[in-house]
């Protein structure tokens, strides 16, 4: 597989399932149209989550506009997902999200995908 170096104005956005969560990692810029299209997936996703915890993994976001953490403010309120973030600013918008303070918000360096 090759490596391509993302534009800085793009979303990258995976989603992995198991029998107990559902994840969904972003990486890059919530804002804009890209806000509209995580909007999108989650709406795909959660009826596939039923019984399931969803984690929302922040590590690699840079920036999210209004929008963008409207959506995300959105997805935490219908599921209190549990939230992974890595840097001051992640910490910072899953704060904000989740109405939580830094100690009450995950940080984790592994993947998390390992559970």
């Amino acid at each position: 597989m090759a490596w391509r170096r993302m534009s800085q104005s793009t979303l990258r956005i995976t989603t992995n399932e198991t029998g107990e969560w559902v994840a969904i990692t972003l990486e890059g810029r919530v804002a804009g149209l890209w806000a509209t299209e995580l909007n999108l997936v989650w709406a795909e996703a959660a009826p596939r989550l039923a019984t399931r915890k969803l984690i929302l993994d922040l590590r690699n976001v840079t920036y999210a506009d209004i929008f963008g953490k409207r959506v995300l403010r959105d997805i935490y309120s219908r599921t209190e997902a549990r939230i992974i973030a890595s840097t001051p600013w992640t910490q910072y918008l899953a704060e904000e999200i989740s109405g939580r303070n830094s100690t009450q918000v995950e940080e984790e360096a592994g993947n998390a995908n390992d559970e």
